[in-house]
């Protein structure tokens, strides 16, 4: 498998899962960073006005990354972790779909989260990446070792 495990992460937490999981796979690492990084203030999803809540009520909303440098275009397989938003990923991984050409590949959705499941993410992610087939992976909570990761990424048979 020729793996590309790219992410998104606000706080370290889904950094920590991708980082294991890109070990267990033998395959690249990448993060996916927003051209304005995300403050304490703008992650409040208690309140209604913060940037991270504005972006999440608008499906239109494309936050900017950082550089398009992922070596995507090498890679077949590309796992795509995230921490869930409102039971979604956050619409920064849309902008990433968006800003590259995945036909033909697969990506599996890994994801981190508080309480919640992947929900409806690859629906939410489906839109910013046709041509490509887009399913969901498991979360990743807590501590995984690299052999429990492994077994589950070679059980996708890819």
């Amino acid at each position: 498998m020729n793996a590309l495990v790219a992410y998104f992460s606000a706080t370290g937490t889904t950094a920590k899962a991708a980082k294991a999981l890109a070990n267990a796979v033998g395959g690249d690492l990448y993060e996916i960073k927003p051209a304005i990084p995300y403050t304490r203030a703008d992650l409040n999803w208690m309140d209604k006005d913060s940037r991270s809540s504005v972006e999440m009520k608008d499906a239109h909303s494309r936050p900017a990354l950082a550089d398009t440098d992922a070596p995507v275009a090498g890679h077949d397989v590309i796992f795509l972790g995230f921490p869930v938003w409102w039971y979604v990923a956050p619409t920064i991984l849309n902008t990433f779909l968006e800003a590259y050409d995945f036909t033909g590949k697969t990506i599996i959705l890994f994801a981190t989260s508080g309480g919640s499941g992947l929900g409806k993410s690859a629906a939410g992610l489906q839109v910013s990446a046709p041509g490509t087939k887009i399913v969901n992976g498991r979360m990743l909570n807590g501590s995984q070792s690299e052999v429990e990761l492994k077994a589950w990424a070679e059980g996708l048979k890819l």
